[in-house]
């Protein structure tokens, strides 16, 4: 297994210029014949260097580049986070010796940069600039491209549908296809965890910045909203965090926009797919709350991209880790050592080598997806995503009626339900299923991201419980998940609520996947309807996707109910609008405990072909994707 090997530097200091020796630089991934940096190199670095945008506010950048009087391809990346913090400057010391310039920019208010802060609205025509800017600098060769993760991801997006000519590629990490669904929805819940940690953190620089504009402002600091905004106390609800307009406004914005509207549309990658006109390197990880999003926007480029450039070479890498980085080690698991053979700035090098460069390396040669594959803990390389050789089979979910928590009677396996009962669980907002592990960001310190011990969740009599018995062989699971049910309730509005979970023979039970659907969006994301109580309903619930093997001896096991908090909002059953619902007392009229009842159901699995058929369950071998799929409602 190749490992990459850190670079030791001897760094000199003269005015802006940086002496780099190279005693190893890594090793870049699969590579075939890549040349090899040279061994000494310069580097001039400029600060706040500044550039105008088309409606003349000034964004500034520190730009970082060999000392040389050749031209090279510039690498840009737009950040809201500070383009001073060591986690973007240290990719640096890898790139420049490589032969490009690095340029880190603020975006449009932002900490160095002039203008009003407001997340997604300005990067289209900013993005474009930058590009643009960044090509004619005396420096550039003319050829842009542009790397980083989360919301610098979404930079890169929202510039490439922009089309700015001389962009030829980027390389988004653990970002979105969508600003409603994913990063501020998902299946019509709000991510309450997320967007309260992420927008209370980009506040404090918006209100340092209004600050240092009017000291006035000082006056309101100490009874400012943001000094009660409940990012560790997630015993309020999201209408109780009123950011003022002057720190937060999109906050506020958000919540008024449950619905997938224009609103969301006008910056929504989803809907410009289309526009996509260069290569992609897409990387996500199975833990990252964006990783659906990753995933979409492979898949969307690859399909609908406008040249053949974009769809031809659009290329996925999913890793194991979470949203804040990658390793061997994530929540309560080790995942092994070729859990860390990717070095994320080695693979984006390799990337702009082949593509601006010429050189030969694995984006030549190897399959456009690489994912890691839990359980076997190893890369494989695949041909398109989702597997294109995937087949169903189906499991049903079984039970006498009592499948509530471990102690309940939940069997799954492949055998078709007879006339059996529905299963029902109470559902109260104020003592709701917990949230933990998964797909979170950005709290680690509050909430562990990652696979952890679902034991605590499946002790509660609120979720129920459906397991296979332990497998006589390894059974992979590489794929989509998505759960058909019937259910009904005695609310006009609740949740649901799934997730996939790996058993070891000792108890433990990973999370591996998860999903919510939130009733009033069961029909679109862009109108709500509320559900008469009663009414039986067939949904569709979407739980991302995983690639795990399940090890025999193991279980397959899901698990259903109708809360995830505090990752996802509460729904308090009354039908009312996320912006206005403010307390949880007095219980009789603030919100309802409600019946939720899951009739008899089931999911399918999808096959694939295999070298490793002969040690995993069932012939022809690995399987890959879920769909949990609906049986008759007349059990209820």
């Amino acid at each position: 297994m190749r490992q990459s090997r850190a670079a030791s530097l001897s760094v000199l200091a003269f005015g802006f210029v940086l002496g780099i020796v190279s005693l190893g630089w890594p090793q870049p991934l699969g590579a075939q014949a890549a040349a090899p940096p040279s061994a000494s190199i310069d580097m001039v670095i400029q600060y706040d260097v500044p550039m105008k945008t088309r409606d003349g506010t000034t964004l500034y950048a520190d730009i970082y580049r060999p000392k040389s009087s050749d031209k090279f391809p510039v690498i840009v990346m737009r950040t809201p986070y500070d383009k001073s913090v060591s986690w973007a400057v240290s990719s640096v010391f890898q790139i420049v010796p490589r032969g490009y310039v690095v340029i880190i920019q603020d975006v449009r208010g932002r900490h160095r940069s002039e203008g009003e802060w407001y997340p997604f609205r300005h990067e289209q025509a900013d993005g474009f600039d930058t590009v643009e800017w960044a090509a004619a600098l005396p420096f550039s060769d003319g050829r842009v491209g542009m790397m980083g993760g989360s919301y610098v991801g979404a930079t890169q997006m929202l510039a490439a549908i922009a089309q700015p000519p001389h962009l030829v590629a980027i390389a988004p990490h653990v970002t979105a296809s969508n600003y409603h669904e994913g990063w501020t929805y998902q299946g019509g819940a709000f991510e309450q965890s997320f967007d309260q940690n992420w927008t209370s953190q980009l506040a404090e620089n918006t209100l340092r910045r209004l600050i240092e504009q009017n000291t006035n402002a000082l006056v309101g600091v100490p009874t400012l909203p943001l000094a009660n905004y409940p990012v560790f106390n997630f015993g309020q609800l999201p209408a109780d965090a009123q950011l003022t307009a002057a720190v937060a406004p999109y906050y506020q914005d958000w919540l008024a926009h449950p619905d997938y509207d224009d609103y969301w549309k006008q910056v929504s990658i989803e809907e410009n797919f289309s526009r996509i006109a260069v290569p992609m390197l897409q990387v996500g990880a199975w833990y990252d709350i964006f990783c659906a999003g990753t995933l979409r926007n492979y898949m969307g480029a690859k399909a609908h991209g406008s040249t053949q450039a974009a769809r031809t070479q659009q290329h996925l890498l999913i890793e194991i880790g979470g949203h804040a980085g990658f390793g061997r080690r994530i929540g309560d698991v080790d995942f092994g050592p070729h859990a860390t053979e990717n070095g994320y700035t080695s693979v984006i090098l390799d990337w702009y080598d082949f593509l601006c460069k010429g050189i030969r390396n694995e984006f030549a040669t190897d399959k456009p997806v690489k994912l890691f594959v839990m359980g076997a803990n190893e890369y494989r390389q695949e041909d398109d995503w989702p597997p294109p050789q995937a087949q169903l089979t189906k499991y049903f979910l079984h039970s006498a009626g009592k499948e509530n928590s471990l102690r309940g009677d939940g069997p799954l396996s492949t055998s078709t339900p007879k006339s059996e009962p529905a299963g029902g669980y109470l559902y109260n907002p104020a003592n709701p299923v917990p949230t933990i592990g998964g797909p979170l960001c950005c709290d680690a310190e509050h909430m562990k991201p990652g696979p952890r011990d679902q034991r605590v969740v499946e002790n509660r009599d609120d979720v129920l419980v459906y397991s296979t018995g332990p497998l006589a062989r390894d059974l992979e699971v590489t794929g989509p998940v998505i759960a058909d049910l019937f259910v009904k309730s005695s609310a006009v509005d609740t949740d649901f609520t799934a997730k996939l979970v790996d058993v070891a023979p000792d108890g433990f039970a990973q999370d591996l996947t998860e999903g919510i659907l939130r009733m009033r969006y069961r029909a679109s994301p862009e109108h709500a309807v509320l559900m008469n109580p009663g009414q039986i309903y067939e949904i569709s619930l979407d739980l991302g996707a995983t690639s795990n093997v399940f090890l025999r001896g193991h279980s397959l096991r899901l698990e259903i109910s109708s809360s995830n908090f505090p990752r996802f909002d509460r729904n308090l059953n009354t039908g009312e609008e996320i912006r206005f619902g403010r307390t949880l007392s007095p219980p009789p009229t603030q919100f309802s405990t409600t019946r939720n009842i899951v009739p008899r159901s089931c999911f399918q699995l999808c096959r694939q072909n295999s070298r490793e058929a002969s040690r995993r369950e069932t012939s022809p071998g690995v399987m890959g994707g879920l769909r949990w799929c609906r049986q008759s409602a007349d059990f209820l």
